[in-house]
């Protein structure tokens, strides 16, 4: 077996003291969050579908979640409060499809804003967590 690549990165991540830091930030947090939704009204009917008619508040919830989850501001605590994301997606049909088709487009739209690959497989992996917790349906 050949041994993995070399890597002088100070955490999973990269350099930076958190993931945060590592993407660049307010504007590169917001800039991933608005590709993200705006893949999800291009390529994803399905999870479209349970979003609101105008995504402006969910585009804001998600930028506050992942700025404080990422090790920045903590926006959502201030506003929020304790995210409960089980309890706040309840209400939606999810299961395995699901949040495969929440990890795509979040996938592609690191891809997108070239989030570097240390951090992009660091996010991948601690999303899919998340994504895969809060399912409420076997399918």
């Amino acid at each position: 077996m050949e041994p993995g690549p070399v890597t002088n990165a100070a955490h999973p991540w990269g350099e930076a003291a958190t993931p945060f830091e590592e993407i660049g930030g307010l504007e590169q947090v917001r800039r991933l969050v608005d590709t993200f939704y705006d893949i999800i009204e291009e390529e994803s009917p399905h999870l479209r579908a349970m979003l609101p008619k105008k995504t402006t508040g969910s585009r804001q919830k998600l930028y506050e979640f992942l700025t404080g989850w990422m090790g920045g501001p903590q926006l959502y605590w201030e506003k929020h409060g304790h995210p409960r994301l089980r309890m706040r997606h309840f209400p939606f049909a999810i299961g395995d499809a699901e949040a495969a088709e929440w990890m795509r487009c979040m996938d592609k739209a690191m891809e997108t804003c070239d989030v570097p690959s240390p951090l992009r497989d660091f996010l991948h992996a601690k999303l899919n967590e998340s994504a895969l917790h809060i399912r409420n349906r076997e399918t």
